[in-house]
Parts: C-alpha cells; sequence; structure tokens
C-alpha cells in the first residue's frame, strides 16, 4: 500500500523513517545465531620470529578479514558517538549510534563465533590510526563513514566468492546488507533527500549490483587505519 506523507510532517516522518531503516537492518544479524564450525584451526597463525597475524587460509581466513573490517568500524564509531562533534543534531546522534551499535555487535559476533570454532586462528584485537580524521569536524567526520561504509560493502560482496561453507555464505550476505544500509544512512546525511543514498558511484555499470573489490584492494584502503600488522597469504583470500 503507498504511503503519503503530508508536507507538514514530511521532516519528521523521514527522519524516523530512516531511524526504522537502520535499527530493522540490524535485527536479523542479532538474531541469527549462526554457529561458525568446520573452521579448519590446525596451524598456530602468528609468525613466531616477527610476531606478526596472518589471517590464515580458506573460510578462517575469510572470517578474520570481516572481522579486522569490523574492529575498524566499530573503533571508529565509537570515538564518534564518545565525543560527538559540535553542532550535532540529534538525528544524526541517533543514526551514528544505531551504526556504532551495529558494528559492536558485528564485531562481538566476529569474536566470539571465531574463538568458539578455531581458538588458534582468531585474530588479535587491533590497534588503529585515523591520519588526517578531525573528529570535531563534521565534514571529517561523515566523509570517513562514507568511505568506511562504502569499503565494508565492497569488501563483502569481494570475499563471498572464496567462501566454502554455504553457511558463512549467508551470514556475510545478512551483514552485507547491514552495511548497505548503513552507507545509504551516511550518503543520506551528507546530502539529504537527494539520490545520492542510492550509490550510483559504487554500482557496477556492467552489471547493475554494488561494487565488489579483492582483499588486496581493500587492504591498500583500509590498511592506512590500521596500526597492527597482519598478513595473508594469497590462496587464503
Amino acid at each position: 500500500m503507498k504511503k503519503t506523507i503530508s508536507v507538514s510532517n514530511s521532516k519528521a516522518t523521514l527522519d524516523t523513517n530512516r531511524r526504522n531503516f537502520l535499527k530493522l537492518s540490524g535485527v536479523g544479524l542479532a538474531i541469527a545465531g549462526l554457529a561458525l564450525v568446520g573452521c579448519n584451526d590446525d596451524d598456530m597463525i602468528i609468525d613466531p620470529g616477527t610476531n606478526v597475524f596472518d589471517l590464515g587460509m580458506g573460510d578462517v581466513g575469510v572470517l578474520n578479514y570481516a572481522y579486522a573490517l569490523e574492529q575498524l568500524e566499530a573503533d571508529f564509531y565509537t570515538k564518534v558517538v564518545n565525543n560527538f562533534y559540535s553542532g550535532i543534531s540529534n538525528d544524526e546522534k541517533t543514526v551514528l549510534t544505531d551504526l556504532y551499535n551495529h558494528e559492536v555487535i558485528h564485531r562481538d559476533f566476529f569474536k566470539a563465533a571465531i574463538t568458539g570454532a578455531a581458538p588458534n586462528s582468531i585474530l588479535p584485537t587491533l590497534e588503529f590510526q585515523y591520519p588526517g580524521v578531525n573528529f570535531s569536524n563534521r565534514a571529517s567526520v561523515l566523509a570517513t563513514a562514507k568511505a568506511l561504509e562504502d569499503t565494508g560493502v565492497a569488501a563483502y560482496n569481494g570475499a563471498g566468492k572464496y567462501i566454502t561453507n554455504a553457511d558463512y555464505l549467508v551470514l556475510a550476505g545478512k551483514i552485507v546488507s547491514v552495511e548497505a544500509r548503513h552507507a545509504s544512512a551516511i550518503r543520506d546525511l551528507i546530502n539529504p533527500k537527494s539520490a545520492d543514498f542510492s550509490g550510483d558511484d559504487v554500482v557496477n555499470a556492467m552489471n547493475g549490483l554494488d561494487v565488489a573489490k579483492e582483499p588486496k584492494d581493500i587492504v591498500a584502503v583500509a590498511g592506512g587505519f590500521i596500526k597492527t600488522p597482519f598478513t595473508w597469504k594469497e590462496r587464503g583470500i
């Protein structure tokens, strides 16, 4: 049924719809409860000579890769909500707090699941840095959020083909749909009531789908934020 929005309350209705859009997008992951089983946990993947962590091979490598990105996003939004930029509206606070809550859920889910299934292969807690990001400046925060969300969507899309376990693939599909909603919400904050929320700039013109990027290309972008050194095997992810 088509919904009619009156002119007098259109902003309030749009703001409410945006919040509902984000909150509903987190429900599926929160109740999914998928157990990660069957990971290959044969190798300790911290190089004793260099103390550098390797993401690992196969599904474990993909899950650690996702966990690294979720750690980054959770850390970023933690800094944002702990010190909101000056002049932020209540609506923007709500949106950014919703994104923070989602990313913390993502991060903690991966940590618990990988620890339970492959405890010797879990990526450690990473350290991050944000060169050039001014957390007191709205434009800087939202531009960084946009870059991180777009990168997250492209990362999940690109890594899907390397997942062999069907349950993991379903999980990745759930999470990437949430990340896509995050990207849309941030774009709408930057340029409200425009077509930017649909992200034509991150859609593959050949197939009409969101852009998918290889792990090496994602690491080249996100790696600038990650202080903790790590490597990955070419065949792994």
